[in-house]
C-alpha cells in the first residue's frame, strides 16, 4: 500500500474499528500524522510565536479517531483484540504494543476477517 492509498483508506474508514489493516497502512498513516503535526507546529510558531505550538493540537484532535481505528485494525491483523491498545496507558505496556504493531499480520483468516491484500 502506498502513502496516498494509506491516507485515503484510513480517512475513508474514519471510525471503522472492525476488520484488519496492513503494516504499511498503519505506519504510512502514522508518518502522515507526524508530518501534519510538525507542519502545524512550524506554521503556528512562525505565525504566533511560542504559543503557536498549540496550533499542532488541531491535527491531533482531527486525526484522533482515525488513528485509534487504524491501530485497532492493525492489532486485529496480528490476531489480537483491539482492546490491547489500552496497554499504551502504562509505560511498560507501550513496548509490547509497538512490537505487535510492527509484527507481520496473520496470513490466514482469523476472528477479525480475511487477510488484507498487501
Amino acid at each position: 500500500m502506498t502513502f496516498a492509498e494509506s491516507i485515503s483508506t484510513c480517512l475513508s474508514k474514519y471510525a471503522t474499528f472492525t476488520g484488519r489493516a496492513t503494516r504499511s497502512e498503519y505506519w504510512w498513516f502514522v508518518l502522515f500524522s507526524l508530518m501534519l503535526n510538525w507542519g502545524a507546529s512550524i506554521v503556528g510558531i512562525a505565525m504566533l510565536g511560542d504559543i503557536g505550538v498549540l496550533f499542532s493540537y488541531l491535527p491531533t484532535l482531527a486525526l484522533l479517531i482515525p488513528s485509534l481505528s487504524v491501530m485497532v485494525r492493525r492489532l486485529h491483523d496480528t490476531g489480537r483484540s483491539g482492546w490491547n491498545y489500552w496497554w499504551c496507558l502504562t509505560i511498560i505496556g507501550v513496548i509490547p504494543v509497538i512490537v505487535w504493531l510492527a509484527s507481520e499480520g496473520e496470513q490466514r483468516e482469523n476472528t477479525y476477517g480475511h487477510p488484507v491484500a498487501k
